[in-house]
């Protein structure tokens, strides 16, 4: 076989395929593998006009053989054991200079490893996030890429080719060494399961707190994504409120279970935060709300025992659209505060200089969170002085703004019984963030008293214990 592909991808799944015809759609001849081939050859047959840039081949060894050297070889893969396995059977047909790219929804712990493996093998690696679902991924999604830098230079061209763009500027970039591609992809994803947490209260609210019918809710969704809340998720969220089942005709929200999946990114997510000891609540309730979403049985239980909440019809509360949507935007800017400031330690321990105006320009478009919001961010955060968001302008008059509305949606919300555990917890951060003297002394009181843990003073006597200590 003639060895002339500028890349190979292995792995036809929804994403690989879709990123595969992305690839040959701007102009790049690629080499598609899949471990079961007629997954192959059923890709080619509906791959139309596309099909002249792309080469099938049934065989690692064939698969290897097309591809012009140094070869470049992306993965889409399942992640975990599976990458592991497909790298070790490419193992005995790479050489000096390939590079690996494993474009899948890796956990940045295994994509550090990957890194070390490689660094003692001939090839190279690069971990590389990619968002966007199947339509970004096939039109152009955003790419957060981790690795040797020259390894990067030298795919940049293509990456940016295929990536999202934001005014003519591509949703692709480097974010450092290592794993630190996936470790932004996977905050990201944590802010993703928050964004969409808060955008389902503001539903409930609307539903049930405020009694508004199915069309006014999907109104009040397009009406958002006219105005500062304008993102991907709030213009689908009025798109999918607007639908109704294609068998029932019924609103298709009412024919939908209420027990959330996930994939397990958020919650690595909030694991990480609690590893580097960064408070991120509204990732945290947004990973829990899912958890207890699962709960169906639990709930049941729950309602029979003590009366179900919010009772339908019986619940309300006295808050506005206009209201909610000051909360929802004040929602999402403490959110974005917490995952940069999460990202921003993340730098810092692991030596990493993530760019942080540059992965806010990266989500501009192609990811699930892409917002014009966004924007703003990426322009405030290019400020290196401001130790979070919520200090840079437009965001700190923006917050003051509408910091009453989003008090009062969580007072309403509690009067009413109805769960907003996401917004409850931006408020309650933002609240301990505005809290100059914290109730922590009592904890380190406490902690000194049971453990001899000492403590910090106010003041400048060389004394870290309580009177209580056998020490004092």
């Amino acid at each position: 076989m003639t060895a002339n592909s500028t890349v190979g991808l292995i792995g036809l799944g929804t994403m690989g395929a879709a990123l595969a015809l992305n690839i040959a759609e701007n102009g790049f001849r690629i080499s598609v593998f899949n471990r079961t081939t007629s997954v192959v050859d059923e890709f080619v047959s509906t791959a139309g006009e596309l099909a002249e840039q792309i080469v099938p081949t049934r065989s690692l060894t064939e698969f290897v053989a097309s591809l012009q050297r140094p070869r470049t070889i992306i993965l889409m893969v399942p992640a975990g054991p599976v990458v592991d396995a497909q790298i070790e059977a490419l193992r005995g047909y790479l050489d000096a200079g390939d590079l690996v790219i494993d474009a899948g929804n890796a956990n940045y712990h295994d994509t550090n490893r990957r890194m070390e493996e490689a660094a003692q093998a001939p090839y190279s690696f690069l971990g590389v996030g990619v968002s966007g679902g199947e339509d970004g991924a096939r039109h152009g999604p955003s790419i957060m890429v981790g690795g040797q830098q020259d390894d990067w230079l030298r795919v940049a061209p293509m990456l940016k080719s295929i990536s999202a763009k934001y005014e003519d500027e591509s949703c692709a970039d480097y974010m450092g060494a290592g794993g630190a591609g996936h470790f932004v992809k996977m905050v990201h994803n944590g802010i993703e399961y928050a964004d969409m947490q808060m955008i389902a209260e503001g539903y409930s609210l609307m539903s049930h707190g405020m009694s508004l019918p199915l069309e006014q809710i999907a109104a009040a969704f397009d009406e958002w994504n006219k105005g500062p809340l304008s993102s991907y998720l709030i213009e689908i969220s009025g798109q999918i409120a607007h639908s109704r089942d294609r068998h029932t005709g019924a609103p298709i929200l009412d024919v939908i279970l209420d027990r959330a999946g996930q994939k397990g990114t958020g919650r690595w997510t909030a694991i990480e935060a609690q590893h580097l000891g960064v408070a991120v609540p509204v990732i945290e309730a947004a990973v829990c709300a899912r958890n207890l979403s699962a709960g169906i049985d639990n709930r049941a239980a729950g309602a029979a025992a003590f009366g179900e909440l919010p009772d339908a019809g019986g619940a309300s509360t006295d808050l506005t659209l206009a209201e909610l949507e000051q909360a929802l935007i004040a929602g999402k800017i403490l959110c974005y505060a917490q995952g940069f400031d999460m990202l921003a330690a993340a730098s810092s321990q692991f030596d990493w200089d993530l760019p942080m105006d540059r992965i806010a320009k990266v989500w501009r478009n192609g990811c699930i969170i892409r917002s014009d919001m966004l924007n703003e961010m990426a322009q405030a955060l290019a400020d290196k002085n401001a130790p979070l968001l919520i200090f840079s302008e437009p965001f700190t008059e923006m917050l003051r703004k509408a910091e009453p509305a989003l008090r009062k949606t969580v007072q309403c919300a509690i009067a009413a019984g109805i769960a907003v555990p996401a917004l409850s917890a931006g408020l309650s951060w933002f609240d301990t963030i505005r809290t100059r003297r914290s109730s922590a002394n009592v904890i380190q009181a406490q902690r000194d008293f049971f453990g001899a843990h000492g403590f910090e003073r106010t003041d400048a006597i060389d004394d870290p214990h309580g009177p209580w200590s056998s020490n004092s």
